[in-house]
């Protein structure tokens, strides 16, 4: 495979021309679609639309999970005769179905489970395979160059040009309203902010401040979501030694339930365990590893604030936003600009993005895909 050597919107690629495939003058120019990519650890949100339209063709959110139907299953147990499942379907059949979760901490795990999962993705956006898709495609801050390269092997021979972009700054992108920023109090959220995006596998920290972030104005580590369901399990197995509650399950009872700050005892849960119902309290084992979680975002937005220009600071204390799945966490917003305030901090103001936290990557993705210059797509050859 040969990619163009860009780092994307700051350098011009240095391709090696005499790879490309020729034009033949009397070829039928191919239609083009842009995509913008959201591929997470849980979730994964894809938008698709036509060089010659503003609208979007495919809008689609999904889990990010592959189902393979296991040997020797009996015909006519699947609703379709076909061997692989993707997102909610996998799930609603997961009985019959080897699971495969082809993420791990926002970088992938498996690139065959992501390869099917990103052609299925690809045939919704283009079921004829003829035009020429350019993704823009989403990863954690700071991705190692080895993780872009085992991306970039997964989507070549699906896609035909892509850009790979770090998550905050998309979700910048993607929170942003073009249609304000005329507006004289509009503050805009590209021009000067700090987004926290914490996912299912990392929790992603990015200075945006108007140009195509550098390392050093982001930050990752690896506890978001998924650290905090294998925490609540411990913790469950600590107290409820004889209980044995599914991935699942532990998901649920977080997304229900989590918090930040003080103790929210009573927090008590009804689960089913071997058919029978029981009554589980959860209150400390789960305000015991959402509170980990704020403790090192809080000390990570102290890092960052620090770093930025000091001419940037004011604006930017008002502009401190949350965004992923971990945005839902109780308190989320509240407890981190207290903690700000109580640190010093000037007046920070910090906010949840709201309910379509899901979209805002898959969002800045394709509005960054359809700003970007020829120059700028890396090509992807088989």
């Amino acid at each position: 495979m040969k990619t163009d050597t860009l780092d994307p919107i700051t350098e011009e690629p240095t391709t090696d021309t005499a790879s490309k495939p020729k034009l033949n003058g009397s070829s039928k120019k191919k239609e083009l679609i842009f995509v913008g990519l959201d591929l997470g650890t849980n979730t994964s949100f894809i938008l698709s639309g036509h060089e010659s339209s503003s609208d979007y063709s495919v809008s689609k959110l999904m889990p990010s999970v592959v189902g393979y139907i296991r040997d020797g299953l009996v015909n006519g147990i699947l609703p379709t005769s076909k061997e692989v499942f993707f997102g909610d379907d996998a799930l609603q059949n997961k009985l019959h179905l080897d699971l495969v979760w082809p993420l791990k901490d926002g970088v992938i795990s498996d690139v065959k489970a992501t390869r099917d999962l990103l052609r299925h993705m690809r045939n919704k956006v283009d079921a004829s395979g003829s035009a020429e898709i350019r993704a823009v495609i989403g990863m954690p801050a700071n991705t190692s160059v080895q993780s872009k390269e085992v991306l970039r092997s997964a989507v070549t021979g699906v896609f035909d040009r892509i850009l790979i972009i770090p998550e905050p700054f998309l979700a910048a992108l993607g929170y942003r309203e073009d249609s304000r920023l005329s507006e004289p109090h509009y503050v805009d959220p590209v021009q000067n902010s700090l987004f926290v995006d914490i996912g299912a596998g990392t929790t992603d920290l990015c200075l945006v401040q108007g140009y195509f972030p550098r390392k050093e104005d982001e930050l990752s580590f690896p506890y978001a979501g998924d650290t905090i369901d294998n925490a609540i399990a411990r913790g469950l197995a600590q107290v409820y030694p004889d209980m044995k509650l599914s991935l699942l399950q532990i998901r649920d009872l977080k997304e229900n339930h989590s918090y930040v700050g003080g103790s929210r005892r009573p927090i008590d849960v009804n689960v089913v365990v071997g058919g029978k119902t029981q009554v589980i309290e959860v209150a400390d084992i789960v305000g015991t590893a959402c509170n980990e979680l704020l403790d090192r975002i809080f000390e990570s937005v102290k890092a960052l604030i620090v770093s930025a220009p000091s001419e940037s600071v004011v604006t930017l204390l008002q502009n401190i936003l949350i965004t992923g799945g971990g945005s839902r966490i109780k308190g989320i917003d509240t407890e981190l600009q207290k903690r700000l305030v109580d640190e010093g901090f000037a007046d920070p103001r910090v906010r949840v993005v709201g309910e379509d936290y899901k979209r805002y990557v898959g969002l800045g993705a394709m509005k960054a895909a359809r700003a970007a210059r020829d120059t700028q797509w890396q090509i992807l050859f088989n």
